[in-house]
Order: C-alpha cells, then sequence, then structure tokens
C-alpha cells in the first residue's frame, strides 16, 4: 500500500520557496523558517504571493512532487509538475470509453450513487449525535426522499437520468443542510449552495476544502495513470479536471462536509475569521485558513477499513485507492468500479 505523505500548504504571502539540499527551505523576509524533506512530500500547494526557484522546482519535477498555485483564497490558477507518466494503453482505453455510452453511464451511476449515499451517512450520523436537532423532521424526510432516488439507480440508466437522479439528491441534501450546523447559527447557516462567489461563510468554507479535495483526488489519477481531464459524469471542457471532479463526488460528504461542520460545531474557526472581498466573494483570513488546512492534515490520517480491500487505510489514500481500483476497472483487472460507500 502507497504510503501517505504531507503536503506542504504555504500561505504566507511573500513567501520564497528554494532548494536547500534535499529539503524545501520557506523563506520569508530572507529568513528561512522552515525546512520539509522532499522525500516526505506528496505534494506543494501555494497560495496567493508565493514563489519558487528554479532548482526546487527541477527538484519536485524529478521526486514526483507536484507544485499547485492557488490564489489567496484558494482558486486554482496552474500546476507545476515533471513529465507525465503512466501506460498510454491506459488511457487510451480511458478515453475510448469515454466515448462509449454505456461504459460512461455505468462509471457515472457508480460514483452518483456512493456520493448519494454518503450524503444519506453524513444526514444519518447528524441524527444520531444530534438527537434533539429542531430540524430532525425534515432531516428524516430528505434521507427518506434519497433512499427513493438510490432506488431509480439501482439498474443501468442513461447518462442524463443519472445526471438528473444526481442533481435531484443533490437539492434534497442541501435542502437540510443548514439544520446540521448547531453552533453559531447567526454567524454560519447555509441557504443554497453558491460558488463563484460564495456568498456567505459556510459556502466560502466548502469551496475551499473543495479545492483541496479537487487537488488530491486528481495528483492520485495521475500517479495511476489516468487522465483526470477525460472524465464521465462530468462533461469535458478546457482547463476543467473533468475524472477529478467525478471521483472527488464520493469524498466530498466524508473529507469535505463532514469537516466543515464539525469545525463549525465544535468551535474550531470562527464568524470573525471571514471577510467580504471587493468582488462580494466571502473568504477566509489568513489565521482561518490555516487552521481549517490543519484540521484536513490531521482528518487525512485517520483510519478507516476500505470494504472493498479489505485493509485499514489513512483516510487520505481514498482517492489513491479509487484511482487505483477504476484503472484496474479500465485495464480489465476487475469486473466493475467498486465506489467507496462509507459506513
Amino acid at each position: 500500500m502507497r504510503h501517505l505523505l504531507n503536503s506542504l500548504y504555504v500561505t504566507t504571502q511573500g513567501a520564497y520557496l528554494a532548494r536547500d539540499g534535499e529539503t524545501v527551505a520557506v523563506r520569508i523576509e530572507h529568513e528561512t523558517r522552515l525546512r520539509v524533506p522532499i522525500h516526505t512530500l506528496g505534494g506543494i500547494v501555494c497560495f496567493g504571493q508565493v514563489s519558487c526557484s528554479p532548482p526546487l522546482m527541477q527538484l519536485c519535477a524529478e521526486r514526483g512532487v507536484r507544485i499547485s498555485h492557488l490564489s489567496e483564497y484558494g482558486r486554482f490558477w496552474a500546476r507545476v509538475e515533471g513529465p507525465v507518466s503512466g501506460n498510454v494503453l491506459l488511457r487510451r482505453q480511458q478515453y475510448r470509453w469515454a466515448d462509449n455510452p454505456e461504459k460512461t453511464s455505468e462509471i457515472a451511476r457508480a460514483v452518483v450513487v456512493a456520493k448519494i449515499a454518503n450524503q444519506r451517512t453524513v444526514l444519518l450520523r447528524d441524527l444520531r449525535d444530534h438527537p434533539e436537532n429542531p430540524g430532525r423532521q425534515d432531516i428524516q424526510k430528505a434521507i427518506q426522499a434519497m433512499e427513493r432516488q438510490l432506488n431509480l439507480l439501482r439498474e443501468p440508466a442513461p447518462l442524463d437520468t443519472v445526471r438528473g437522479v444526481e442533481g435531484d439528491a443533490a437539492r434534497q441534501y442541501f435542502s437540510v443542510f443548514d439544520h446540521l450546523i448547531v453552533a453559531e447559527k447567526d454567524e454560519f447557516f447555509f441557504r443554497e449552495r453558491s460558488r463563484r462567489p460564495p456568498l456567505d461563510k459556510m459556502n466560502a468554507l466548502l469551496s475551499f476544502l473543495y479545492t483541496l479535495l479537487v487537488h488530491d483526488v486528481r495528483s492520485s489519477l495521475e500517479t495511476v495513470g489516468l487522465d483526470p481531464a477525460v472524465g464521465f459524469l462530468h462533461r469535458d471542457r478546457p482547463g476543467r479536471p473533468s475524472l477529478a471532479l467525478d471521483l472527488m463526488e464520493e469524498f466530498r460528504p466524508i473529507l469535505a462536509d463532514r469537516l466543515a461542520l464539525s469545525l463549525i460545531n465544535r468551535r474550531q474557526i470562527k464568524g470573525k475569521g471571514f471577510k467580504i472581498a471587493e468582488t462580494g466573494a466571502v473568504v477566509m483570513d489568513d489565521d482561518t485558513r490555516k487552521e481549517v488546512l490543519v484540521a484536513f492534515q490531521k482528518r487525512k490520517q485517520e483510519e478507516l477499513l476500505h470494504p472493498f480491500i479489505d485493509e485499514k487505510i489513512a483516510i487520505g489514500l481514498l482517492p489513491h485507492v479509487q484511482a487505483l481500483l477504476l484503472s484496474r476497472y479500465i485495464r480489465g483487472d476487475l469486473d466493475g468500479y467498486p465506489p467507496y460507500f462509507w459506513r
């Protein structure tokens, strides 16, 4: 099993990353504040005005450490990586399947079933953890509706039908999401999903976590040799990592939604840690962003039993395991793609 490597997140504006032997040196105002051995890293994520030296980029390319550049508030800008690896035959088969309506709808259906089931588990866990929740009845109705939507996908269905069921289930799930927020209700609330830009603090938090998650999923797909741009559920679009967006649907409830709710309900982050940018977007300040990054890393280190491979793995390895299983299915080593169901 692959080891879970750390991601280095650099949020301090004006930071400069340089090579120091076999380590990454983080320099701020010409003073080295941190050194990280390159062999411990799976990726480097730079937020805002953070720069890297050419020798460091060369070292990262040689060691397979991807450098991602995001805006200060988490919007993806660019990636720097070494030569693309992977089996060209695997990618050719992936492209053929992406043009095959039956294979496309089959994989999309598996992903959507897992997504809806995992969202349903989030709601069930809330009922268990907060039995006195005043929105209990609404949550139960949403759970029942999502069960009906799962039943619609028990048999093969056209891709448009799969997408329609996924959209209906998402509306049910997010219609009761505000009930899952049980602390600081004056500061944190959820009315509807807003993305570009996020218009409230909860949406800002979710969007930031989704950005981190898609970064990890994309890296996992590239590691096993798949093209993250060619998906099955999401349509192809220039610059869009469609397959990464497909695969991350299974993990949104586990690695993003649940974590966001925990950070708020345990009062690990505060409403004052958010501000409104000139564009009208709600964004996190630097301290809150660091708190979220630390929590995200800790969450990835927790272990769970993967039901298909029957092994205990770190949660952060889920994207890699699922990418590997998908590649094995496309190669013909498995009879179907087994999505991840959270218990």
